[in-house]
């Protein structure tokens, strides 16, 4: 093969990519649910089967909470002291459907035991969770407007200021039921 062929092949980001999802501890199926690309395409990434498109790279690098260039790099690099996340790479999962969108603030390595979210809720607006894993427990205070919470059949209104903290191993929906957006931070803590 000639050698400027060689140096002009597509970036190689499959072993990259799954370093950075496994530093994380992010399966498959996680990474696909927040960067919104099919289990098998990353899987094929992964196996350097494919090269993704830029598209697809960009959501990647978002999802994983890196500079797109760090994921077309096989490069390992030296740990920053401080490392900034910039707006526009913080993952959001979006909820249109419902009226929400979730900002992920926490970074992907600490998933599954401490995760916090930046909510936003349109008027009539709502976040509805299945009960997650035993002795989980989310806290949410509310930055903009107000919002009300159920939780296993109780329900509570929680105003701009205030904070609820209560059991995330049930069934639970935050919701707006007001005229403006709603805004609040919300942290869970899995057991």
């Amino acid at each position: 093969m000639n050698k400027s062929l060689a140096n002009n092949a597509p970036p190689e980001v499959g072993a990259t990519l799954q370093r950075l999802r496994l530093a994380r501890g992010l399966t498959l199926e996680d990474l696909s649910r927040i960067a919104g690309v099919s289990k098998s395409m990353l899987s094929q990434i992964e196996r350097e089967k494919a090269n993704p498109t830029i598209a697809i790279t960009w959501r990647l690098a978002n999802a994983l909470g890196v500079q797109i260039g760090e994921l077309l790099s096989s490069e390992v690099r030296s740990t920053e002291l401080i490392r900034v996340v910039d707006a526009h790479e913080i993952p959001t999962l979006p909820g249109a459907h419902a009226g929400y969108s979730l900002r992920i603030l926490g970074p992907m390595d600490l998933a599954g035991k401490y995760e916090w979210y930046e909510l936003t809720l349109a008027p009539g607006g709502a976040l509805a969770s299945q009960a997650h894993d035993p002795g989980t427990n989310e806290h949410l205070s509310v930055v903009i407007g107000s919002v009300e919470l159920e939780v296993g059949g109780e329900k509570k209104k929680i105003r701009h200021g205030g904070t609820a903290r209560y059991p995330a191993d049930q069934d639970h929906v935050i919701r707006n039921a007001g005229k403006t957006e709603a805004k609040a931070l919300l942290v869970v803590v899995h057991r």
